[in-house]
C-alpha cells in the first residue's frame, strides 16, 4: 500500500516537479503512484504556468528501480487482476509521458530498470550522470521488457535493443548515450543547481530546454559497449533465438562466452516472446504497441508462468535458482509463444 508521500508534486516556477518519494524502496512504482502521475500530467499539460516536467527520484541510490512485481507475484494466477489493473494502470500512464506536449526531463541520477525506463524514455530529454544504470532485466524473472520497450527498443542503433531486451545488460553513463537512451551527461552534483536554473528560465519549447541543459552537460568519454558493437549487430541480427545462441557460440571472444552464458539463464518462453514481442515493435505505432505488450503481460500472470517462478528466486527467496517451464529452449513451441499474442477481448487495454 502507497501513501500520498510515495509520489511527490510541486510548481517550482515555471517546472512541474515530480519526487518518485520511495528511497528505501529504490522509488519502485505502486499503482497508486502511476494513477496519481498520470492526473498530474493531465493537469499539467493544460496549465499555462507550466512549461515544462521534471522528474527525479528521492535518495542516493535510484530514480526508478522499476514497479513493484514482487507484490504482483505474491497473488496466484488464479488471483491476478491486481496485476493486470498495475499494468494498465502503468501503461496509461507511459503513454502519457510519450504523447505529452510540454518538454519531459527525467533525471536517471541512479538505478533506472524496468518501470523506471519507462517513466524516462519516453520524454524529451533523459538526463544521464555518473550514478546511472540502466536496465531491463525482465527475462530474468520470467517477464517482458515492457512499458514501452516494444516501440523504444527495435528503434535503438543496430541490434542494442535485442541484445538489452533478451541479455538484461546492464549499461552506465557512455553507454546509455551509445545507445541513444540518454540524451545529455551531466554530473550529479549539478543537478540541483540545472533544476533552479531551469525553474526561473523563459522556456517557450524544447530548444530553450537544450540551451540551458548545454551550459550543464559534460562528456561521459568514450562508450566500452562500442567495442562489442559489430559483435551484438551480427550476433543479435539473427532470425531466431536459437541462431542468436548458435552464432554467439562460433565467435572466439570472452565477451560472447559470457553473454552466451547469461542467456542461458535466463527463462526460455520469456526469451523467445521478446524476440517476438520486438519484432512486431518496430512495426507499430506507440499506443499499438503499449496494446500488445498489455496481451502479452495479461497472458503471463494468468497462468503459473515463469513470471511467478522468476519472481520467488530472484526477489522473494533470493536463491538465484529458477525451476523454468519449459526448461530448455528447444522446448519451447510457437504455440506457446503465439498464445501471449492472442486478443483480450472485451478487456484490451484502453489508451
Amino acid at each position: 500500500m502507497s501513501t500520498e508521500e510515495d509520489i511527490l508534486f510541486e510548481k517550482r516556477g515555471c517546472l512541474g516537479l515530480i519526487t518518485l518519494n520511495r528511497p528505501r524502496a529504490l522509488n519502485s512504482l505502486s499503482r497508486d503512484m502511476c494513477q496519481r502521475m498520470d492526473e498530474a500530467l493531465i493537469k499539467w499539460a493544460e496549465d499555462d504556468a507550466i512549461r515544462a516536467v521534471i522528474i527525479q527520484g528521492a535518495g542516493e541510490k535510484a530514480f526508478c528501480a522499476g514497479g513493484d512485481v514482487k507484490t504482483l507475484a505474491e497473488n496466484s494466477p488464479e488471483d491476478h487482476h491486481m496485476a493486470t489493473a498495475f499494468f494498465a494502470t502503468e501503461y496509461v500512464m507511459n503513454s502519457r509521458i510519450y504523447h505529452f506536449p510540454k518538454p519531459y526531463i527525467a533525471l536517471l541520477d541512479g538505478i533506472t530498470m524496468g518501470g523506471g525506463v519507462g517513466v524516462s524514455v519516453h520524454g524529451s530529454h533523459r538526463i544521464i550522470t555518473e550514478k546511472t544504470l540502466f536496465a531491463m532485466p525482465e527475462s530474468s524473472i520470467g517477464l517482458i521488457p515492457d512499458v514501452g520497450g516494444s516501440y523504444f527498443m527495435p528503434r535503438l542503433p543496430g541490434k542494442l535493443g535485442l541484445y538489452l531486451g533478451l541479455t538484461g545488460a546492464r549499461l552506465r553513463g557512455a553507454d546509455v548515450l551509445y545507445a541513444g537512451i540518454g540524451t545529455s551527461y551531466m554530473a550529479s552534483e549539478k543537478l540541483a543547481e540545472f533544476v533552479s536554473e531551469l525553474a526561473k528560465a523563459d522556456i517557450s519549447d524544447a530548444t530553450d530546454v537544450d540551451r540551458i541543459i548545454a551550459a550543464f552537460a559534460e562528456d561521459p568519454g568514450a562508450a566500452p559497449l562500442d567495442e562489442y558493437r559489430d559483435f551484438i549487430d551480427a550476433a543479435f541480427g539473427e532470425d531466431t533465438l536459437e541462431d542468436i545462441m548458435d552464432h554467439l557460440d562460433a565467435i572466439d571472444h570472452e565477451w560472447a562466452a559470457k553473454t552466451l552464458s547469461k542467456l542461458k539463464k535466463m527463462s526460455p518462453i520469456s526469451m523467445k516472446v521478446i524476440v517476438e514481442q520486438i519484432l512486431r515493435g518496430a512495426e507499430l505505432d506507440f499506443n499499438e504497441a503499449m496494446k500488445m505488450e498489455y496481451r502479452i503481460v495479461s497472458h503471463i500472470v494468468s497462468y503459473p508462468s515463469d513470471f511467478y517462478e522468476g519472481v520467488r528466486a530472484v526477489l522473494i527467496d533470493r536463491d538465484q535458482n529458477p525451476k523454468w517451464n519449459p526448461a530448455l529452449i528447444e522446448d519451447v513451441t510457437d504455440e506457446m509463444v503465439m498464445a501471449h499474442f492472442e486478443a483480450l477481448g472485451d478487456k484490451e487495454l484502453k489508451l
